[in-house]
């Protein structure tokens, strides 16, 4: 049971009391025909073994498929023409490279897109599952934020995909099929010619639906697929992992899977961030920023991104600025601040821009970057903190309450 308190900015929110984290509902159901999409070369091989495939023939096979999902970004069997037909039928017969179906796609007036990816289904009995995706064109790069679970572990008081039930963690094969969804929107593979000539996605977040670090070994598995570079070919640098503090996995982040990382912060005390992070009492700040300071392969060129969402009389004061630069101290870092994105129901509020500079000056004085993320998608609820699953509709109250956002933002 969820019990609220006025918190120190005499705003009501969800109490110390709320849970930490959330149990799942369910676990994965695996389709009577599996996608190839999320499986290792390793694991490839040993399902070409089970069609009978020769030792000798697997690696060859392997790579074969491995450059037909990945590189060309093939929907079928039937497309893969290197491959001779019989082995495509038998293919066909036990395996499929479905990915997620798009089941909306809403185009934000600053050119972000979410879509909204129903999940190939298992038994016919269970609910089909959704998650949510956004691609973000800027003129240097693109970069697409992408999900880990259906639904999110954690209960951060002001993220909307936080008030959203934990249904089940996503696959391996459904993390990466996101990036192949939006491949195939932009028409971006690599025998496809692009508007500019170059790539459409070059950066992935994982910033989406859930807590990455509460799906390890699927999130790791999908990102080394990501990064192979006879495949997708994302490069670990353009890859940044988001989570709001699970230390176990911290340094595994680094180790096993070596990308990008960030941690969203967001208050410089405990007392609050147990109220903003209900997971730092879990996980308190000296704790996590040990964590960061041992961060495998952190340097001044590999810097640990802090995000740093802009609460109005919350966290937004010069103090707090203050603390957050002497807490950081010794760390490679960059800080990210996030103007609060609004959403229907919360109870705060976005910080003055006169008080954002205030803050972003302070610590661009004190060495530090300290960009202020420009709001993308805000009027199609993509934007940070906004992601929330149709499968779980909007109350009437919500729908106003949207309505009234998109006509004043």
């Amino acid at each position: 049971m969820i019990e609220t308190t006025t918190s120190i900015s005499g705003q009501t929110h969800a109490s110390a009391h709320v849970a930490l984290e959330k149990v799942p509902l369910e676990s994965y159901v695996p389709p009577a025909k599996p996608s190839l999409i999320g499986l290792s070369r390793v694991e490839l091989a040993e399902k070409l073994g089970g069609l009978g495939i020769a030792p000798a023939q697997r690696k060859m096979r392997v790579q074969q498929l491995w450059h037909w999902m990945y590189v060309r970004g093939a929907q079928s069997f039937e497309a893969m023409t290197s491959i001779s037909k019989e082995m495509r039928k038998e293919l066909e017969r036990h395996f499929t490279v479905a990915r997620p179906e798009v089941v909306a796609e809403q185009i934000s007036n600053d050119g972000t897109r979410k879509w909204l990816l129903r999940l190939p289904g298992g038994d016919k009995l269970e609910k089909a599952h959704e998650v949510e995706c956004v691609y973000i064109p800027e003129t240097d790069r693109g970069t697409l934020c992408v999900s880990s679970q259906v639904g999110c572990t954690l209960n951060c008081a002001f993220c909307h995909t936080g008030t959203q039930r934990l249904v089940r963690n996503l696959t391996a094969g459904e993390i990466v099929g996101q990036i192949m969804v939006a491949r195939d929107r932009l028409n971006d593979w690599i025998d496809r010619e692009t508007p500019n000539g170059n790539r459409l996605v070059t950066n992935i977040v994982m910033m989406g639906m859930g807590e990455p670090l509460y799906n390890f070994d699927a999130v790791r598995d999908a990102l080394l697929i990501v990064a192979d570079n006879e495949g997708i070919g994302i490069s670990r640098r353009r890859i940044t992992l988001s989570t709001s503090g699970v230390v176990p996995n911290i340094k595994r982040t680094g180790e096993e899977i070596g990308v990008m990382l960030a941690i969203s912060l967001h208050a410089v005390r405990d007392e609050l961030r147990n109220e903003l992070v209900p997971l730092n009492r879990k996980y308190p700040i000296a704790e996590l920023l040990q964590a960061c300071r041992d961060y495998p392969g952190a340097s001044n060129a590999r810097r640990i991104t802090f995000e740093y969402v802009m609460l109005r009389g919350v966290n937004d004061s010069l103090e707090d600025a203050k603390l957050l630069v002497k807490l950081l101290k010794g760390i490679p870092a960059k800080i990210n601040l996030i103007p609060f994105n609004p959403w229907p129901g919360t109870a705060y509020e976005c910080s003055d821009w006169q008080q954002i500079e205030k803050f972003s000056e302070y610590i661009f004085n004190a060495g530090y970057s300290s960009p202020v993320r420009t709001p993308r998608g805000r009027d199609i609820l993509a934007a940070c903190g906004q992601l929330k699953s149709e499968t779980e509709k909007l109350s009437a109250r919500e729908r106003q309450a949207l309505r009234a956002m998109a006509m004043t933002d």
